[in-house]
């Protein structure tokens, strides 16, 4: 595991737009990191790219591969399948209208530039304890709103 390094994510929304929530965990050389935050008007899509991004902040430059684990298709399917198209066309999606969340897309982009990374998607409350747990950040993120 010591060549690896495992990141969680999830993002929650009470309502939506609405009071939204993060959180991440990141597993590496054996270690335990988990963090999360808020944000009082938001969506369930910004939510989620926040929490990918603040993960790969924390993750900083590293050689090792990373592999993320999300319950957004939104977000895997986006690094996966739909950014460079993005990209290409100037940030226009198939429907020919300007992607949403644009600015969180690009700094995705760029914090995953030089990184190996490889995606997973992972169905979402469904007992798997890491994404359970990232949940529960996410949920705590909103809580710490009020």
């Amino acid at each position: 595991m010591n060549d690896k390094i495992i990141i969680y994510t999830d993002g929650a929304c009470s309502g939506n737009p609405g009071k939204g929530g993060w959180g991440a965990l990141i597993l590496n050389d054996g270690n335990c990191q988990e963090f999360y935050g808020g944000d009082a008007s938001t969506t369930n899509n910004k939510m989620e790219l926040t929490a990918v991004i603040n993960a790969l902040q924390r993750v900083g430059h590293t050689d090792k591969q990373i592999s993320i684990w999300t319950d957004s298709q939104y977000v895997k399917n986006g690094m996966t399948v739909w950014i460079n198209t993005w990209k290409k066309h100037r940030w226009i999606n198939s429907q020919r209208e300007p992607v949403k969340n644009k600015d969180l897309w690009i700094t995705l982009d760029r914090l995953c530039a030089k990184k190996n990374i490889t995606w997973h998607w992972i169905k979402g409350h469904n007992g798997h304890p890491e994404n359970e747990r990232v949940d529960e950040l996410a949920r705590q993120g909103i809580a710490e709103l009020d």
